[in-house]
């Protein structure tokens, strides 16, 4: 897989610089990474993920993860649009899979409402408690896309019904 810039978008960079508070289970379950996860890295992870040695993964970048090893990651589908304007999915470590938002405009917003990429596969349907700092953070970069958390849980699986299916379906 050929290198990419590793350097995350202003407006992820400011969110993964934030803490992000496990609580005993009871808040986000995130680690966020300063930068995209290497080409190589990348390569070898959806290889062993998947079982398929034929999988590159170059359509993803990497950007954080649970405390178990799932990652949360662009997915690069939308061809000829940028990176922020692509889904963010999930892969857990023990086979969980799901898209939590269509872009980062939206994920933003998901963090605000107490949800991190874990949480938005595993227990979409939990209340949890609203991040006033990550709310602000979305404001002043995606006021147009404000909507709560499970209103972009529910978006995203929408608009790409299948990509658990297709995931999947790269399993060996």
């Amino acid at each position: 897989m050929a290198d990419f810039d590793q350097t995350l978008p202003p407006a992820l960079a400011e969110a993964n610089a934030l803490d992000y508070d496990y609580n005993d289970g009871n808040g986000v379950d995130f680690e966020p990474y300063s930068e995209f996860q290497s080409a190589d890295e990348t390569a070898s992870w959806i290889r062993a993920w998947t079982g398929n040695a034929d999988l590159d993964g170059a359509e993803y970048r990497v950007f954080g993860q649970d405390g178990s090893g799932g990652y949360a990651a662009f997915w690069l589908v939308r061809s000829s649009q940028p990176l922020e304007q692509q889904p963010i999915v999930f892969f857990g470590s023990e086979g969980e899979l799901g898209v939590v938002a269509r872009n980062l405009d939206d994920y933003l917003w998901l963090l605000s409402g107490g949800f991190g990429p874990f949480e938005a596969v595993m227990d979409p349907d939990t209340d949890r408690d609203l991040n006033m700092e990550l709310a602000e953070l979305a404001a002043r970069h995606a006021p147009a896309a404000e909507k709560p958390a499970r209103e972009v849980i529910r978006l995203a699986r929408e608009e790409f019904p299948d990509f658990e299916q297709t995931i999947r379906g790269q399993c060996r």
